[in-house]
């Protein structure tokens, strides 16, 4: 990095909460190092975080998460570019919907080669950086489907089931470490996923720039405390499922639910 401004690594950072959340810290005068699987989204990202503030460093990469070594070329990226880094936000996902007894074949490693490993490697990689300087902050983003089951969840809860557990052990590990973990545990929000859908309410969702609030809420506390969980729902709750099949008649209800 070219200055001595605070690093924000962001994985999946050109849509949705991960695109928000780059953009809040790029105002916040943080380094922002970012990955996405489209080529043009990240190149067409990064332009847009350097304009937002032409004083801090932008770096980015194409990488597919879900393949260990994309991550591990994406974190040398980082580690070759970023002296320190100081928050860590495990943010790239995936979401198939179905059944555990009808999905198809290989949905289930699917999954959790995108919501769960990727955050496994590649927290164990940027750890290499924060555990000298005895400082950092990993965000992992879980989902309300980490703490129950819901129609059509499937592989999709059993990933994120296991990212809250990731996030659990990864704090114990780390609280003598100086090291923080969050686990944000994230219902309906509003992101790409929704484009098209002009006929839903927008007051059922949560938008993603709130979840990017909240992540440097919960960053911007004293050395001595901690956030380790966050539950956060839209206001009026989960969806009516009705309602979601009138709107949405061909996709499963755990989406619009978590």
């Amino acid at each position: 990095m070219k200055n001595d401004f605070k690093t924000i690594v962001i994985t999946g950072a050109t849509k949705g909460i991960g695109k928000a959340t780059a953009e809040l810290f790029a105002t916040k005068g943080f380094n922002i190092a970012f990955c996405a699987r489209n080529a043009n989204d990240v190149a067409e990202v990064a332009e847009a975080l350097q304009k937002i503030n032409p004083a801090v460093t932008i770096i980015s990469k194409t990488c597919d998460v879900s393949n260990k070594n994309e991550a591990m070329e994406f974190c040398n990226y980082v580690l070759e570019h970023c002296k320190r880094i100081d928050i860590l936000v495990n943010n790239a996902g995936t979401f198939i919907p179905g059944n555990i007894y009808d999905e198809e074949e290989g949905v289930l490693e699917k999954t959790i080669d995108t919501n769960l490993l990727s955050a496994y490697n590649i927290s164990r990689q940027i750890l290499k950086r924060m555990l000298p300087q005895k400082s950092g902050h990993i965000f992992n983003l879980c989902s309300v489907a980490s703490i129950g089951a819901y129609e059509g969840g499937g592989s999709y809860s059993i990933s994120k089931a296991g990212l809250l557990g990731f996030s659990k052990n990864l704090r114990h590990e780390l609280k003598e470490k100086h090291i923080k973990v969050t686990a944000l545990i994230v219902g309906a929000t509003y992101t790409a996923s929704w484009k098209g859908a002009t006929d839903f309410p927008i007051e059922r969702f949560i938008p993603a720039e709130d979840i990017a609030k909240i992540i440097f809420n919960a960053y911007d506390t004293s050395a001595s405390t901690v956030i380790e969980e966050i539950l956060i729902r839209p206001q009026l709750g989960v969806f009516n499922s009705v309602l979601i099949q009138t709107v949405f008649p061909s996709k499963s209800f755990l989406i619009y639910m978590v």
